[in-house]
């Protein structure tokens, strides 16, 4: 029969443990920590948060999460798996943001990288314009509206409005013949020889 303890006392919380409890620890006599692994790992989850405090970083507390279930730090919202995308070059397979908040973060990266505006600044508009197009005066303003030549933002559009000066080149001549066109003043080209015609000025 073994002369040695199946116990140990925890010199931080004082219980008397099964020696499992405690870390191995070369330098002492029995060959383990003198403090078990619970307080241990209390200990050093102290002396993190108080050290990322000191470096007046944000200290992420521990949450309990489900199986089949992330914590988004970006909303604070557990979500389960089906809410993220996949990432196979992470730990868990996951992203480490939730599908919503990747996809918050995408449309405003968008308007900077594309229009050097903000989502403020985009709402702002919206604001000034009464939330409705600037053209049709009817459906709502969604669409940021852009010179493709300089780049500066005109206003918001609907997507139909967007669409129909894009798609006549944003220029104001086509869309003049256009307006003429509609109020039943076509403009017709002349034959000034065959084959050549002459577009009114």
């Amino acid at each position: 029969m073994s002369d040695l303890p199946e116990f140990k006392r925890c010199s931080r919380c004082r219980r008397t443990l099964p020696l499992e409890s405690f870390a191995a620890n070369r330098s002492t006599r029995d060959g383990l920590q003198v403090r078990c692994r619970q307080c241990v790992a209390e200990y050093s989850a102290q002396y993190y948060r108080r050290r990322r405090a000191a470096e007046g970083k944000t200290v992420r507390e521990h949450v309990d999460v489900p199986e089949g279930h992330k914590l988004c730090r970006v909303c604070g919202e557990v979500k389960p798996h089906e809410e993220w995308h996949r990432n196979s070059s992470a730990s868990d397979g996951l992203s480490t943001r939730c599908k919503a908040c990747r996809a918050i973060q995408g449309r405003a990266g968008h308007l900077k990288r594309q229009y050097g505006i903000t989502e403020a600044q985009r709402d702002e508009m919206i604001s000034s314009q009464m939330g409705i197009c600037t053209i049709c005066l009817a459906a709502p303003a969604v669409h940021v509206d852009h010179c493709h030549e300089t780049g500066r933002v005109r206003g918001v559009l609907c997507f139909n409005c967007n669409s129909a000066i894009g798609k006549l080149g944003d220029d104001p001549d086509t869309l003049r013949r256009a307006i003429a066109y509609l109020e039943g003043n076509a403009w017709k080209p002349t034959l000034v020889a065959p084959g050549v015609y002459q577009l009114p000025s």
